[in-house]
Order: C-alpha cells, then sequence, then structure tokens
C-alpha cells in the first residue's frame, strides 16, 4: 500500500521543482484534487494561479493589494497541473476541453504522481507510484474504505471533553449531538469504537443523522466508564476485529497511541487522523513509507545535527 499525505506533497514538489523550466507564465490547477499542488507550483514558481474553468474563460486570480495585476495578454506559456494521473481519462478530459485554446497558448502537462504505464502521457511528473496508492485527500471517498475499519470519536466526530465523558446526561447529549469531523461519501466496511454497547442506539442515531453508511457496528461490551477504564483495552479490541478478517485492507484511527498498537498487534497498515501518517512498521522509529518517513521533520533534524557534527571535526 502505498500512501501519501499533504506532507509528503510538499516535499516531492520541493525535491523534483527544478525538472520544471523557469519560461512558464501561468500555472493552471485542475479541480478539484490539482488545485492543491497547482497552487503549491504558483508559489515556489512567483506565477499567477488559476483553474481550468477560469483560464478557460480568460480569468486569472489576482495576487494582494501589493502584488502584481495579471492579464491574459500577459500570458503565454501555460503549465497545466494535476495531483495524479492513473487511468489517464481526466487528462484526457482536459486536454479536449482546452483544445480550444491550444493554437494560443504554448500549454504543458504535469503531474506530481504517475504509475509506471502513464509516464508518457503527461509532460513533466515527479514521482512514479505503483498501485494500490491512496492520497491524503481523497481517502475518505475512496472506495478501499469498503474493506477497512473505522473508529468513529475522533475520526467522524469530535473527542468528547472531560466534562462530556461522564457516562451519563452530559455523555448522552454528545452521543446524539457530537460535531461532525470527516464523514466520508462512501461506505464504510465496520466503525469500531470503543464505546460501550448500552450506546448502541444512540451511536446509530448519530450515525444516521449524519449520513453516515457501513455495513457493520462493533462496540465494546462493558458495562460502564468505570469498567472500560479498567480494562484499558482500546487499541487490542480495535485490533481483535481488524485483524480478524483478511479482507479488512486498512484501519482509520484517531489516536496515534492506539494507532501504533492496533499495528504492532496485526501488522497490518493503520492510518492515524491525529497526524494523517500511515503507519506500517510499528518498530521503526519513523514508520517507513516507501519514499519517506511519518516524522520527515525529525529525520532532517537528526541529518542536520549530523552534518553539523561532521563540520564541526573537519575544522
Amino acid at each position: 500500500m502505498n500512501y501519501r499525505n499533504i506532507d509528503d506533497l510538499n516535499h516531492c514538489i520541493l525535491r523534483n521543482i527544478t525538472i520544471l523550466p523557469r519560461d512558464f507564465d501561468l500555472v493552471v490547477g485542475i479541480p478539484r484534487s490539482g488545485m492543491f499542488p497547482a497552487n503549491l507550483l504558483a508559489l515556489y514558481l512567483n506565477l499567477p494561479v488559476t483553474d481550468l474553468d477560469s483560464f478557460r474563460n480568460g480569468h486569472i486570480y489576482q495576487t494582494g493589494e501589493r502584488g502584481k495585476s495579471f492579464n491574459m495578454t500577459d500570458i503565454h506559456k501555460v503549465l497545466v497541473v494535476d495531483d495524479s494521473i492513473a487511468t489517464g481519462s481526466a487528462m484526457e478530459k482536459c486536454r479536449k476541453l482546452l483544445s480550444e485554446v491550444e493554437k494560443q497558448y504554448d500549454i504543458k502537462y504535469c503531474v506530481i504522481y504517475t504509475v509506471p504505464l502513464r509516464i508518457h502521457s503527461v509532460d513533466y511528473y515527479f514521482e512514479v507510484i505503483e498501485y494500490p496508492r491512496f492520497f491524503q485527500w481523497n481517502i475518505f471517498n475512496h472506495g478501499i474504505l469498503t474493506k477497512a475499519c473505522m473508529d468513529i470519536d475522533g475520526v467522524l466526530c469530535g473527542d468528547p471533553t472531560p466534562e462530556e465523558n461522564d457516562d451519563g446526561p452530559y455523555y448522552h447529549n454528545f452521543l446524539l449531538n457530537a460535531s461532525p469531523l470527516f464523514i466520508p461519501r462512501v461506505k464504510i466496511g465496520t466503525l469500531v469504537t470503543s464505546r460501550l454497547e448500552k450506546y448502541r442506539k444512540e451511536t446509530e442515531f448519530w450515525l444516521e443523522k449524519n449520513n453516515v453508511k457501513y455495513n457493520k457496528l462493533v462496540m465494546l461490551n462493558l458495562p460502564d466508564k468505570e469498567a472500560r477504564q479498567r480494562a484499558n483495552c482500546h487499541a487490542s479490541f480495535k485490533a481483535q476485529e481488524y485483524g480478524s478478517s483478511g479482507d479488512y485492507m486498512l484501519f482509520i484511527e484517531s489516536s496515534m497511541q492506539q494507532a501504533i498498537e492496533i499495528n504492532r498487534l496485526t501488522k497490518k497498515p493503520v492510518l492515524c487522523t491525529e497526524t494523517f501518517q500511515m503507519i506500517y512498521n510499528s518498530k521503526s522509529l519513523y514508520y517507513n513509507l516507501k519514499s519517506g518517513e511519518t516524522f520527515p521533520w525529525l529525520r532532517r533534524f537528526i541529518i542536520d545535527v549530523r552534518n553539523s557534527i561532521k563540520n564541526h571535526f573537519k575544522k
């Protein structure tokens, strides 16, 4: 499983931006996923940016009051950007939409991530990623969720405050009225929560009210909050369900500590929404992501310290 989050995307752009010529006049993002990398590229290249339809209609996003104003007469060479290419159908659709203006501009196409078969479908790409692949910005709309386990508190809704977590009237009100957090548009395989079984009715009410689709709801069968605290089995309880079937491909958990433990017990990937890092190997300090790390800032810090020490002894 190859996963990239927004931090990975940013660092991928910074590592590879030198492949782009510096004679572009405008960056155009393909909505919706292409807008984020397009904005980053425009920022780093110090260029104006716009979206696909605005470009076709002759509109460029303007900068702030102290920034330079742009108009279409300034534009000659255009970089069209998307986050990724897979089948190539989205890029082909984009090319057709721009066929009406391709004689007016020198248009080049760029993606951040591509599969091996599509490296010749664009003019520039930054990284080749094999299937299966998943991104932070589309994971909650991805079909993999039908084969996933998902926590509720901290994922679908916020966690209860200490005052709300009284196992009484305040908690009952929280269960019925918790604010939604990340609500997928696709069906979830199994919801696995440390909420007590006695609160199934309230939980199901909230899930229906917030249009959360799922196949199964697994809850902790203990009598009360005190019993749950004594058991202290949040991660092991979730891991038991996650590890019970080979059909489960992913667990989405809110707590990093629990995510690490679930991964340790099941040896299966866990996505933590606390940091949006994917944990593959809980024994590794950096949780190897094949091309990056869960804590890239820590790795860079260690490298900087190591280089400083080497430079010191060279003097």
